[in-house]
């Protein structure tokens, strides 16, 4: 072997260790997050730090990520009945994906169709928003799946809405629904009544595209739709008997 070929694989072999070194870091991060946030609140998400270095490249140094942690107890129990009325009606049953959604959201593709809503559960929301960048590719679903099972597995379904609830983006900046609360009410999450938390669920498909401050028809349309759909699974008395509240 010459002594060039002998360099290029060592260089190739120092490379491979370096990017698996990286990988096993990144997946203990992960690991860890997962575990240490079962307890702790969250102090931002993987998309709020993107949305602020975004904002810096871009130029726009007024930008800035807004979140405030509150507990469950701190929530209206109207804001989670409403997320779940909106986004994700199978949370307490499914172990972190809806397959039926899955299965409707595929065969309308295949028809051509266009998914009144996409078949991502609030727990790989929370998975997705909370350690990975925002985007659609297979990598970032793929790992966006395991870390969704991890969660399922260490965390209470009532953990998952909490940190779901405080890291979720409401607007441009705006993160977790204390911000929103505040931002939008001038009231803290605790006093939300129905028909907000109804109008902050209605703009999720698209916080950036949607206004909670000036709603357009279709948000308020979709707000009556969440207040429906929150009076027909039951009200408070569905968070009770599926110990969300």
């Amino acid at each position: 072997m010459s002594k060039g070929r002998g360099q290029k694989h060592g260089l190739l072999g120092r490379v491979r260790i370096w990017s698996q070194s990286v990988i096993l870091g990144v997946i203990g991060v992960w690991l860890a997050g997962i575990v240490i946030f079962a307890f702790l609140p969250v102090p931002f998400s993987a998309v709020m730090v993107e949305r602020q270095f975004g904002a810096w490249i871009t130029g726009d140094f007024g930008y800035v990520a807004h979140q405030d942690w509150v507990p469950m107890d701190e929530i209206s129990p109207y804001m989670a009945l409403a997320v779940i009325a909106a986004e994700d009606q199978k949370f307490p049953q499914h172990w972190g994906f809806d397959l039926g959604a899955i299965e409707s959201v595929i065969d309308g593709s295949e028809k051509g169709d266009k998914p009144v809503r996409g078949a991502s559960t609030i727990s790989q929301q929370t998975s997705k928003n909370l350690f990975l960048w925002d985007g659609r590719s297979w990598i970032r679903k793929g790992l966006e799946a395991g870390l969704t099972l991890g969660t399922e597995v260490v965390w209470t379904k009532r953990r998952i809405l909490t940190v779901y609830l405080n890291i979720v983006e409401f607007g441009p900046g705006v993160f977790g629904v204390e911000e929103a609360a505040r931002r939008y009410f001038h009231k803290p999450a605790s006093r939300l009544t129905a028909s907000e938390a109804a109008l902050l669920a209605a703009v999720l498909p698209n916080p950036h595209r949607f206004s909670v401050k000036a709603p357009s028809g279709y948000v308020l349309r979709r707000q009556q739709w969440i207040l429906r759909q929150m009076r027909q699974l039951g009200g408070e008395s569905y968070l009770k008997q599926n110990k969300l509240n």
